[in-house]
């Protein structure tokens, strides 16, 4: 029996000890760091001392950051210590529970630099069938390399932030001309984040990429699918993606996912050296979105074809460095079905067929006032459940142009 004595403590729930997800509790104060135990938080700087002096100064802060720029060997460690510390009969000196009711979740952690990558196939051979439709939904680089974009680090959000309505230019209906006005396809991403740390460094192999990151998040990576048709001729997103990108308020530790490793889908061809994994770097990870109440997509990460391995192994290849505080989105996360496609461009079919709210509601793509919640699970050792802490965002109205 465990000190802890509050719902949702227990292997066959999300959060219980198995799981142990960071996060940074705000007050009038200021802040803390915290680990999710159930439906409480339990905050980490009165138990500075209990972690003892290797790992308590890692703790005696609001954010992330330091036990980011220590290394992989002191994250092993405390989330070992704090498994100890949850699952003890007796509780240690500081140690109090909140209940997570009422609680305002804070940005974990600095965003260093922010990449959102583009793994699944299911959804660029979607988007290209929609986009190009007399054309190869797979342009011929994409089973050669994690293709990805870098997004803007400073308009990544905590989830629960509201997304206003972006401004841009879209292409006029039947002409070569833009208008200028706020998005009219506004749509969103569901993703997995993966949050780096340790040392700075610039090329990782495979098997090294792993020391680096830390843990596992769940991404909304919102898009205006108007603005970025008409800006991305011929480079990448731009202000179709930059205005917002939501993340989950919980990190979980990569650690927690030991038994949800699932190999990636076959590549068609030989890959480079540097992109050959020794073992597997997927995830058996299993994400819900609905909209406004109702469950509208299912997707299985597990078919993804590029690991946060590759990705991050190809980012570094050209000798780019990674960085405490670097965060690399998978792209949308999509399934074969047309329940696991994970984006509303494919959900609609480029617009043209409608998704069902239920009674008399029906939508293509957001409107103001439309809210999103992302949540997400995976297999836990000894068949518990490992839980990702939601990633939610409601829509008001664009501003004043």
């Amino acid at each position: 029996m465990s000190w802890i004595d509050v719902p949702g403590v227990t292997a066959d729930a999300p959060f219980g000890p198995q799981t142990l997800p960071y996060g940074r509790i705000l007050a009038e104060d200021g802040g803390t760091l915290a680990v999710r135990v159930g439906d409480h938080a339990l905050p980490l700087r009165p138990l500075a001392a209990a972690l003892g002096p290797r790992l308590g100064p890692l703790t005696e802060t609001d954010t992330l950051d330091p036990l980011l720029a220590s290394d992989a060997q002191h994250w092993s460690e405390l989330r070992e210590r704090l498994r100890e510390i949850t699952t003890a009969t007796t509780a240690p000196p500081g140690a109090r529970l909140v209940p997570l009711d009422g609680l305002r979740l804070g940005l974990p952690f600095t965003v260093a630099d922010y990449v959102d990558f583009y793994s699944s196939r299911h959804h660029a051979e979607n988007v290209g069938r929609i986009l190009r439709p007399d054309s190869e939904p797979l342009l011929p680089n994409w089973t050669h390399l994690p293709v990805g974009y870098h997004g803007r680090a400073g308009t990544v959000v905590v989830s629960g932030t509201d997304v206003v309505r972006p401004h841009g230019q879209r292409r006029r209906t039947g002409t070569d001309t833009p208008a200028f006005g706020p998005t009219r396809r506004l749509d969103i991403e569901a993703e997995v984040g993966f949050v780096c740390g340790g040392p700075t460094e610039g090329r990782l192999s495979t098997e090294r990429a792993e020391e680096h990151v830390f843990g596992v998040a769940l991404v909304n990576d919102w898009s205006a699918r108007d603005i970025q048709a008409w800006e991305y001729q011929p480079l990448g997103p731009f202000l179709g993606k930059s205005f917002a990108t939501s993340i989950s308020g919980w990190i979980t530790p990569l650690q927690a996912f030991d038994h949800a490793r699932v190999p990636t889908p076959a590549a068609p061809h030989p890959l480079a050296d540097y992109l050959v994994e020794t073992r597997p770097a997927g995830l058996e990870l299993r994400l819900r979105v609905e909209w406004n109440g109702t469950v509208v997509s299912e997707p299985n990460f597990a078919v993804m074809s590029w690991s946060f391995c590759q990705q991050l192994a190809h980012l570094s290849v050209n000798g780019a460095t990674v960085r405490p505080g670097d965060l690399i989105a998978s792209g949308t996360v999509s399934g074969p079905a047309r329940t696991e496609r994970g984006s509303f461009l494919e959900l609609s079919w480029g617009g043209r067929e409608d998704i069902d709210l239920g009674p008399g509601v029906r939508r293509t793509f957001l409107e103001d006032g439309d809210s999103v919640v992302i949540t997400a699970t995976a297999p836990g050792p000894a068949d518990s459940i490992i839980g990702l802490g939601e990633v939610a965002g409601t829509i008001r109205p664009a501003a004043p142009a």
